[in-house]
């Protein structure tokens, strides 16, 4: 993990979603972006909103589901920046690390999932 990503997951994924937000503020307006960024909003804020409602768990088998439902979120959102480097060229780099980020806490909640059964 990177020395200067919160350790926190909780504020780590709202600081995912809210990269992502930044970045889609910046991407050139299309009726094909604006259904890519519709889905990668929902998805990148899905992550946190879920791992939030992990960590209000009603049992261990309700915390690894909300956990992998946090996990297919991030891998959607991986999928939807995937796209956007079709109309968002001038900004690959920010693409990158934003899917680079979604990656990382992919495996965190997978480490977390693998530990938690």
């Amino acid at each position: 993990m990177d020395a200067n990503k919160p350790y926190d997951l909780e504020k780590r994924t709202l600081e995912f979603a809210k990269d992502v937000i930044k970045l889609c503020k910046m991407l050139p307006k299309s009726v094909i972006s604006s259904k890519i960024i519709s889905q990668l909003i929902r998805s990148s804020g899905s992550v946190g909103a879920n791992y939030r409602e992990a960590n209000e768990k009603l049992s261990k088998k309700d915390f690894i589901h909300r956990m992998r439902i946090a996990r297919k979120e991030c891998k959607e959102s991986s999928y939807w920046l995937e796209l956007l480097k079709e109309v968002g060229e001038e900004f690959m780099d920010k693409i990158n690390v934003n899917i680079k980020e979604s990656k990382e806490i992919r495996n965190i909640f997978t480490a977390i999932i693998d530990k938690s059964k």
